[in-house]
């Protein structure tokens, strides 16, 4: 070895060399006559794994037999821990990660090595890229193994024999030398038997030699016929060529016996290393073993001292008040002695003057002193006079805002049992007017009832009259959210259960439970104060229970701005702006289209009820927008409605965004186009839910044969706009814009759920079918129809209705090309007929 490999390990890093790492070894028996270049020496090698993971310093060495890269754990080690081959690596190194590190890539494997500076590098990657290039060279046709080919004995031609003849000379072993710390002696890697094998195969090639000696030597004697002497003489020399190749092999089989005598040692020694690695690891296991319990033995100590140190820290505490407290006394006592000094001071200049005027006064002192004593006396008395008054006076206005309270309560509940109570009234005067109606006689009961009628049906407003008869209690012309409660233009009838729902909607948004909805939103608000709202299951919670009308607006600017984000961040501030102003300056395909649905959106809503109400304006731009932005939809009917619920709380560009939102993000593709491919999609999804949440309600439809898919598609398509009450409608729109479309048949199976019963008792097509048209306006009780949707529907996965619209989605396909296959057959039939053309209806003719 050379001096730079003498070095111990934990110096190599740190006092890297700029000599080339590189050890010769000089056979001991040749005396240093031929000398082997070998490649070896110290480099830091990256392993382990997680925390253990780092360099390690190991020796490595090469083998050109294999082209191998051995490392070991020191140079006296007698196995390898692993190798590299060179053959088929690449080598890399980054000039921006540390120096000295490089990389070896293999088939499947990488090492990652570091030698002590950057020279070593550079000098190791350019052996081992030469030494893979002489191997390689070295390899004409397959891989073949290069210390087991004898040199030829005669010699090579051609440029091809001349690189082959250049591997190794006869008899000469390509094995590299590794010391024993045992014997000091050198063995091979394939532990002598590739030598053997080398050996004999080498016998073999000399005898084969003979052979075309003598067919040469007969093939001559034939030809020349008169010459046996020299025959004789060839065949002298090949006996005693042949004598020599026999104790060449018998020197050659002596040797293969001290080889694996050789081999047989480094066995023993390989048993041995492996009793002393067993022993080391049982010590090692040992050592392990006491040093958990030393560690337990800690954290129970440790456990122990952390509840010493909270007890200390509670007697610290308690301590610190208590010194509070005294410090307290002592700056109360610390007055008191400073105003007893100021008394005796002044006391005692007054006692010195008198003795100086020579006429004291002792009489009119305890005057003094006895009105003094008095007035204090009666500073007392008033002072716990007014400390007991302040006490009083405080319960009496805790109990005073107890009862406001309880009166408050009770109030609400009467008033809600009131509107109840009217709703019952109102629906019995309608009973009891029926038979007096169909009666020609007059009689001053009808003209009493029809009075008390007028009354019920009467809307609050300024100018209204008291009655002398009765007085019921009044609803709003309007709702909060705009709608008319009690339409004019219907019948008597119609109005006055439309009078009697608002009365009941009434008295169930007074109920302790809305109430209570309102406290957790304003406890909730409260607490994200002056930051931004974050998804969580606390406010998705809330969010289910309904949002109240006053944070409606916020809670929905949140939620649309969370799903558009990703929209919103890749275009201008002034994107919506931009749209409105290309609206104004081009025309639009779809704008005619709108401007008729405009006044037809929500007629009973007052803010879209006439030309030049404040919503008209605010949903036209908003839809002009959108049809911009989507010239493949442009315009839908039921867009409108969506625009316009959305306006009710947010601006322009907030309702044209969730727009956006419920058309490009929530829906599928196709939902909003002329095809409506993605609804037809979402009514057999839903029938399917239908028959897997409700079985008995799907088989009574299917019995009677009705299409219920007929009311739902309108559901679905405007998010059930004008299907439900006003209350119900904006709770589901809360929901829908929180957690997106599996809501829509969260409701849709609920409102179903919630009138089964009443289903199953009609047994007639027709009956079901007009009760289906009408039966979600019924439903008045938000909180039922809630637990129903969100309790009595789940387990509830958005992953199924994805799976079974994508399954849908195919089937449609298929049948919307049948039918359109279908249509283009009948329409060549059509044509190839003569008179076909007088039976062309005018719609045909139009288009």
């Amino acid at each position: 070895m050379n001096e730079e490999e003498d070095g111990s390990h934990a110096n190599s890093c740190a006092a890297p060399r700029l000599l080339p790492v590189k050890s010769l070894d000089v056979a001991e028996a040749d005396g240093a006559k031929e000398q082997a270049s070998k490649l070896c020496g110290y480099l830091n090698k990256l392993s382990g794994k997680g925390p253990l993971r780092g360099f390690k310093l190991r020796w490595f060495v090469y083998d050109p037999r294999k082209c191998y890269l051995y490392y070991f754990r020191s140079p006296h080690d007698a196995l390898p821990l692993g190798h590299i081959d060179v053959a088929d690596a690449c080598f890399m190194y980054d000039v921006e990660v540390e120096e000295g590190q490089f990389e070896i890539r293999t088939v499947g494997k990488e090492f990652i090595l570091k030698a002590p500076n950057k020279q070593v590098m550079h000098y190791w990657l350019q052996e081992l890229q030469q030494k893979r290039w002489e191997y390689n060279s070295t390899r004409p046709g397959g891989q073949r193994d290069s210390w087991i080919s004898p040199a030829l004995v005669h010699p090579s031609t051609g440029l091809v024999g001349k690189d082959n003849g250049k591997q190794v000379p006869a008899h000469s072993f390509a094995c590299f030398s590794l010391f024993s710390d045992s014997f000091g002696s050198t063995f091979t890697f394939d532990f002598g038997r590739n030598s053997s094998r080398h050996k004999r195969s080498s016998l073999r090639d000399l005898k084969g030699l003979g052979r075309p000696g003598r067919s040469s030597e007969s093939s001559a004697t034939e030809c020349n016929g008169g010459k046996q002497s020299d025959s004789r003489l060839r065949l002298q020399s090949q006996t005693e060529a042949l004598s020599q190749m026999q104790q060449e092999q018998v020197r050659l089989n002596e040797e293969l016996a001290s080889q694996k005598e050789l081999v047989r040692l480094l066995q023993q020694t390989l048993k041995t290393s492996q009793c002393d690695r067993s022993e080391d690891v049982a010590h090692l296991e040992k050592l392990l073993q006491d040093r958990d319990e030393q560690i337990k033995s800690l954290c129970g100590h440790m456990e122990r001292l952390s509840l010493i140190k909270e007890s200390l820290q509670q007697e610290l505490k308690v301590l610190k008040v208590k010194v509070g407290e005294m410090n307290d006394q002592l700056g109360m006592l610390m007055e008191t002695i400073m105003a007893k000094d100021e008394v005796i001071i002044k006391l005692s200049q007054h006692s010195s003057a008198q003795d100086e005027s020579g006429s004291p006064t002792p009489h009119r002192e305890q005057q003094e002193l006895d009105v003094l004593k008095d007035s204090l006396q009666g500073y007392k008395s008033q002072n716990k006079f007014l400390n007991k008054e302040i006490l009083e006076l405080t319960e009496l206005r805790r109990n005073a805002e107890n009862r406001e309270k309880a009166i408050e309560a009770k109030c609400t509940a009467m008033e809600a049992k009131m509107c109840q109570v009217e709703s019952k009234y109102l629906v019995l005067l309608q009973e009891v007017r029926t038979p007096m109606c169909s009666s020609s006689e007059q009689s001053p009961g009808r003209e009493v009832i029809s009075r008390l009628l007028e009354d019920a049906l009467q809307v609050e407003s300024p100018q209204q009259q008291e009655h002398t008869i009765f007085k019921p209690n009044t609803v709003s012309e309007y709702d909060v959210y705009g709608f008319k409660t009690v339409p004019e233009e219907e019948e008597e009838e119609e109005r006055l259960v439309a009078k009697v729902r608002a009365l009941e909607l009434k008295s169930l948004s007074m109920t302790d439970q809305e109430v209570s909805v309102g406290v957790k939103w304003e406890n909730f608000l409260a607490g994200t104060m002056n930051r931004d709202l974050v998804r969580s299951p606390e406010l998705k919670a809330l969010i289910r229970c309904g949002v109240p009308h006053e944070h409606r607006s916020l809670v929905w600017r949140w939620c649309i701005s969370y799903h558009v984000k990703k929209f919103q961040d890749c275009l201008m501030p002034d994107y919506y702006e931009n749209l409105l102003k290309m609206a104004r300056e081009r025309s639009n395909p779809a704008s005619k289209q709108i401007e008729l649905d405009l006044l037809r959106t929500l007629p009973n809503n007052k803010h879209y009820a006439s030309p030049s109400a404040d919503g008209i304006h605010k949903l036209r731009n908003v839809l002009l927008a959108f049809s911009w932005r989507n010239p493949d939809i442009g315009y839908c009917q039921g867009l409108n409605r969506l625009a316009a619920i959305a306006l009710l709380y947010l601006d322009q560009e907030d309702a044209f965004w969730t727009l956006v939102a419920i058309v490009e993000v929530f829906m599928p593709r196709d939902y909003y186009t002329k095809t409506l491919l993605g609804s037809q999609v979402d009514q057999r999804v839903f029938k399917d839910l239908m028959n897997e949440k409700l079985p008995r309600l799907h088989a009574h439809f299917e019995q009677h044969k009705v299409d219920f898919s007929l009311i739902t598609f309108n559901w679905f398509l405007v998010v059930f706009v004008d299907s439900v009450v006003s209350d119900i409608l904006f709770k589901i729109w809360d929901a829908f814009l929180f957690e997106g479309p599996k809501i829509m048949f969260r409701f849709a199976l609920a409102l179903f759920k919630y009138k089964e019963e009443d289903f199953l008792k009609l047994q007639d097509s027709t009956a079901i079918f007009k009760y289906l048209r009408c039966f979600t306006r019924t439903i008045l009780d938000s909180r039922k129809l809630m637990n129903i949707a969100f309790f009595d529907m789940n387990p509830f996965p958005m992953r199924q209705i994805q799976n079974r619209r994508a399954f849908h989605l195919e089937k449609v396909r298929l049948e919307l090309t049948e039918l359109e296959a279908i249509r283009q057959t009948f329409l060549k039939e059509r044509e190839t007929r003569h008179d076909g053309r007088s039976f062309v209806s005018d719609d045909e003719e139009d288009n």
